[in-house]
């Protein structure tokens, strides 16, 4: 009997998150002939509709931006070559603070063990050696991002599956860089401080994105896979307007965001530190 292949499983948010992230890995991974399975818990419903319109403005139609977001997703889908889809179909929950936040049978207000079982239900269904999803802020505070990384950690607990487990993370070192790159493209960002002064009055915005360089376990090189990320990005036209990676074109949206990191959070193989495959020790 064949021996099984080796299969990576993404939980992310929303439909276009898999491929900021984990686009490159999930493109590198099955390129290498690993089975990859993407799991998007919610619908997207609050996202953008045609023309930008934004939720609860005119000509806004959730249903329908639901339907549109997930045609983008297959798309994405089959620019990363990604082995299977799995949906698990909540209703979007939008930015933290919106009033989508309380919607009946919205992410954020699912109880985590009953969505926990169903990822579970699909962790014993594909027995994932690797699972990556978001840290304990959801990288950037979304409660749906939260959300998926806190029925991920139930549904490990809940398998008691052996799989490396992963949160996508950021170099500090990179966002001052980051940054100045979206500037020269018009976009407006601001690198948010690490350590905010104390005696300033402005409120902290909440935990700091990304992670002190040296607190990093995993780089994964996914330069040769730029291109299919670039193009998995594009697939989820509808949001462009949010999307102001593609403003950076192909070469340079490869240079910047051609290494995506990880930090290592369980592990049954003893694989050194720090490593450069999320498979390390498992081949």
């Amino acid at each position: 009997m064949a021996e099984r292949p080796l299969t990576l499983m993404a939980v992310h948010a929303h439909p276009d998150d898999e491929a900021t992230g984990t686009g490159g890995v999930l493109a590198k991974y099955a390129a290498e002939g690993i089975t990859t399975v993407l799991v998007t818990c919610t619908d997207g419903r609050c996202g953008d509709g045609p023309g930008g319109v934004k939720p609860g403005e005119p000509g806004h139609d959730p249903d329908a931006v639901a339907a549109m977001r997930a045609e983008e997703l297959e798309a994405a889908c089959a620019a990363l070559k990604v082995s299977h889809l799995e949906l698990l179909g909540y209703p979007d929950s939008g930015m933290m603070g919106w009033s989508t936040n309380d919607v009946a049978g919205s992410f954020w207000t699912t109880p985590v063990p009953e969505a926990a079982e169903r990822l579970a239900g699909l962790i014993r269904q594909y027995q994932p050696d690797v699972i990556v999803t978001y840290d304990e802020n959801g990288f950037y505070g979304h409660p749906d991002h939260i959300q998926a990384h806190r029925i991920t950690m139930a549904a490990v607990e809940l398998t008691g599956s052996p799989a490396k487990v992963y949160w996508t993370t950021v170099p500090r070192s990179g966002m001052e860089e980051f940054g100045r790159t979206l500037r020269e493209l018009g976009v407006e960002f601001d690198v948010p401080d690490p350590e905010p002064d104390p005696a300033s009055d402005t409120a902290p915005q909440g935990p700091p994105i990304g992670l002190p360089d040296e607190e990093i376990t995993t780089w994964v090189d996914t330069r040769a896979y730029g291109s299919q990320k670039y193009d998995a990005l594009a697939a989820h036209a509808s949001q462009g307007e949010n999307i102001f990676f593609l403003k950076m074109g192909r070469e340079r949206f490869t240079a910047l965001m051609g290494v995506e990191t990880f930090l290592r959070v369980r592990d049954t193989t003893g694989a050194p530190l720090p490593e450069d495959d999320l498979f390390a020790g498992l081949r």
